[in-house]
């Protein structure tokens, strides 16, 4: 792959986003190749989670503009259509744990993107922007549907409308992210962060999400019965069967992913 770097550390993948003189920005190209790199991760049974980065000093600045531009180019609604909409949908469906590491400026597509991700880590220096109205755009990539979820409808609405540039400090306290990292031990953390979760039941991690997405648009109700469904499944695996051996003999539990 040209713009996706591919590294495989045991049960992790780790997906970097590789046009660092573009900060990132995604073009066609990048786009399907980070989705054909989230279907493979998804089908390999020896990867039991995703870590998501970006290279040099940015994760992602959204859209490379100059494609938007180009009268020869995919256009707005092929590039919504074809390039984010289903990186998020690929991000939310994976019944594996994505970690994001946000190492530098998040903005636009690549913010919503970031903020898809099932645990998001930000560097010091990160910051996350919702830049579309500075150029007349709305959000997209999921911005819409995730950040008033994460943050509230006031708070999201005022950054959407406004632009504001927000610190990985001020993410954090305002829910949008898990945890902030220095800058030098981000990918080190967030590996480690990765690495745990693809040594936990991943089959369980997988109805979790499920579970959570369901319970975006669901009734109290409606999701007692998939709470209900979503523990018979997983009473049903391996690994929960592992799990209660290991606590009855007092030992550390072996988790297959099954």
């Amino acid at each position: 792959m040209a713009f996706i770097k591919t590294e495989i550390f045991e049960q992790v993948v780790k997906l970097t986003l590789n046009r660092p003189d573009k900060f990132n920005s995604f073009n066609r190209e990048m786009a399907l190749e980070l989705q054909a790199a989230l279907d493979k991760a998804g089908q390999d049974k020896n990867i039991r989670a995703i870590l998501l980065t970006g290279e040099g000093k940015a994760f992602c600045a959204g859209q490379d503009l100059t494609e938007a531009l180009d009268s020869e180019g995919p256009g707005i609604e092929r590039i919504v259509r074809e390039h984010y909409n289903p990186i998020i949908r690929k991000i939310r469906e994976v019944e594996k744990p994505v970690v994001c590491a946000v190492n530098g400026v998040a903005a636009g597509a690549g913010a919503n993107i970031a903020l898809a991700c099932d645990v998001v880590v930000g560097a010091h220096s990160a910051s996350f922007i919702q830049a579309f109205s500075k150029i007349g755009l709305i959000p997209d990539s999921g911005g819409t549907f995730f950040l008033p979820r994460l943050i509230g409808f006031g708070k999201a609405s005022a950054l959407m409308m406004l632009g504001d540039k927000v610190s990985a400090t001020d993410a954090l306290q305002m829910g949008m992210i898990y945890k902030v990292s220095d800058d030098l031990t981000l990918q080190n953390e967030a590996l480690a962060l990765a690495r745990t979760l693809s040594e936990m039941p991943t089959k369980g991690i997988g109805l979790t999400k499920r579970l959570l997405n369901h319970s975006l648009f669901s009734t109290l109700a409606n999701q007692l019965e998939a709470e209900r469904d979503g523990q018979v499944a997983a009473a049903d695996s391996y690994d929960y069967k592992e799990g209660v051996k290991a606590f009855l003999e007092k030992r550390k539990p072996i988790f297959k992913g099954e």
